[in-house]
C-alpha cells in the first residue's frame, strides 16, 4: 500500500487492519440477519420478511482506500451469500493482486471456490462493461462523482442496483466555546492525513470571527511541524500525492484560490524532492461561497472562513453539492442537538468534537446528495446487498 499508494506506512497498516475488522464484524452479523416475522390479518397465515442474496455483487474502488473499501463490500456481500467480481483502482493494481491472492487461499482452505472473490485489473472500459452487464446484481462504486453519475446512468439504463460512494467537501465548524487542544490536532489530522487524500478529508475550516486569527496562528505552526518524507519511513506524518496529475490539481487549485481573492497563508508549492510531493497547504480569505471553495480538489488544500452565527454556518456546512463528512466543535449540548437534527448537518457523517475523517465499521458508511446516497460497512448496510421477499 505505501508502495503503489503512496499512503505512510502506519495509515496501511491501518487500511488492512480495518479489513481484518469487518470480516469480524461480518462473521458475527452472518449470524444476525433476517427480516421480522410480521402478524398477518388473515387468520391462519404469517407473513414473513425473507432475506436473500443479490447474487453478483460488482465492486469498483478507488485508489485512496485500495484495501479497505474493497473490504468492507466483500465481507458484507459475502455473509449475505453473494459472489463478488472486484476492479481495484488501475493505479493500485498490485494491492488488488495481493489481496485477492490473500483472499482465495483463505476461501480454499476452507473449501469454497477462491472465484468467489474474483479480480479484473483495467480502465474505464472494464467499469464500463461491468455497469452495462445484465449478470451484474448490485455494482458498488467509490470514486469521483463525475464518473460515479455516469454509472448510475448506465446501471439505471437496465433497471440494476447500484450503490455510489462518491466525493465529499467536508466542513468542520469551530465555535467560540470550543476546546482548541481538540481543534488544532483534529484539523491538522482532517486536512492533512493522507495527503488530503480521503473522500472525508477537511476541506472547509468555518471559525468564529473572535476566534480565527487565533486558531489560523496556531493551525499554521502545527503545519509547520508535520514530518513529511518516505512513506516507509517510521516518523513520516505526511507522504506524496499519488500521481503527477494530482499534483497539477493542486496547483491549479492554489492559482485559482489566489486569483477568488484567498491569501496562503502557509504551503501552496510543489516540493522540490523526487516524488510527487506537495506542500500542506492553508488559504484564508475567501467567501464560503467562492467557486474553488465549493469544489473539492483531491489534495490538502484547506480553505479557513469566517463565520457568526449558528444558523448561517450549518446552512454553509450544506450548501455544497456533496454530503458526505461533516463537523462541529463546541460545548453547548443545546447546539449539539441541533446539529444532529433536522436542522443541523445534511451529511450521512456527523461528528462532533472529533474530525470528519476516520470511521467506524459498526455505524454505516456513506453519505447524501452528490455524495450518492450509498451506505456501507455497519449497521442495516447488509440490506444492500441482498433482495426482500415479503
Amino acid at each position: 500500500v505505501s508502495l503503489e499508494m503512496g499512503k505512510i506506512f502506519v495509515e496501511g497498516v491501518g487500511e488492512v487492519q480495518e479489513y481484518v475488522d469487518v470480516c469480524d464484524y461480518a462473521v458475527g452479523l452472518s449470524r444476525m440477519i433476517g427480516g421480522p416475522i410480521l402478524p398477518s390479518e388473515r387468520p391462519g397465515h404469517a407473513l414473513i420478511e425473507q432475506w436473500n442474496p443479490v447474487g453478483l455483487v460488482g465492486i469498483i474502488t478507488a485508489f485512496n482506500f485500495p484495501v479497505a473499501v474493497y473490504g468492507w463490500n466483500s465481507a458484507i456481500a459475502m455473509i449475505c451469500g453473494n459472489a463478488c467480481l472486484w476492479k481495484g483502482a488501475p493505479t493500485t493494481s498490485l494491492i488488488s493482486v495481493a489481496v485477492t491472492k490473500i483472499i482465495a487461499e483463505v476461501l480454499e482452505d476452507n473449501k469454497v471456490p477462491g472465484a468467489i472473490c474474483s479480480l479484473v485489473c483495467g480502465g474505464a472500459d472494464i467499469g464500463t462493461a461491468m455497469a452495462r452487464d445484465e449478470r451484474m446484481d448490485l455494482l458498488s462504486f467509490t470514486g469521483s462523482t463525475k464518473v460515479g453519475k455516469q454509472v448510475a446512468l448506465m446501471v439505471q439504463e437496465r433497471f440494476g442496483r447500484s450503490l455510489l460512494e462518491l466525493g465529499g467537501n467536508n466542513a468542520i465548524i469551530v465555535f467560540e466555546d470550543a476546546d482548541l487542544n481538540l481543534v488544532i490536532p483534529s484539523a491538522l489530522f482532517a486536512a492533512v492525513g493522507t495527503a488530503g487524500q480521503r473522500c472525508t478529508t477537511a476541506r472547509r475550516l468555518f471559525l468564529h470571527k473572535n476566534i480565527h486569527d487565533e486558531v489560523v496562528a496556531k493551525l499554521a505552526k502545527a503545519y509547520a511541524q508535520v514530518r513529511i518524507g518516505d512513506p516507509w519511513d517510521s516518523d513520516t506524518l505526511y507522504g506524496p500525492l499519488h500521481t503527477k496529475e494530482a499534483v497539477k490539481m493542486f496547483l491549479d487549485a492554489v492559482e485559482q484560490a489566489k486569483q477568488q481573492g484567498g491569501s496562503v497563508v502557509y504551503g501552496g508549492k510543489v516540493i522540490n524532492r523526487p516524488g510527487n510531493y506537495v506542500e500542506p497547504t492553508i488559504v484564508t480569505g475567501l467567501p464560503h461561497n467562492a467557486p474553488i471553495v465549493h469544489t473539492e480538489t483531491f489534495a490538502p488544500i484547506l480553505y479557513v472562513l469566517k463565520f457568526e452565527e449558528e444558523e448561517e454556518v450549518f446552512a454553509w456546512n450544506n450548501e455544497v453539492k456533496q454530503g458526505l463528512s461533516s463537523s462541529i466543535f463546541t460545548k453547548d449540548l443545546g447546539r449539539i442537538f441541533r446539529w444532529l437534527g433536522p436542522k443541523g448537518s445534511d451529511c450521512g457523517i456527523v461528528n462532533v468534537n472529533i474530525p470528519t475523517s476516520g470511521a467506524e465499521i459498526g455505524g454505516a458508511f456513506g453519505g447524501e446528495k452528490h455524495t450518492g446516497g450509498g451506505r456501507e460497512s455497519g449497521s442495516d448496510s447488509w440490506k444492500l446487498y441482498m433482495r426482500r421477499s415479503t
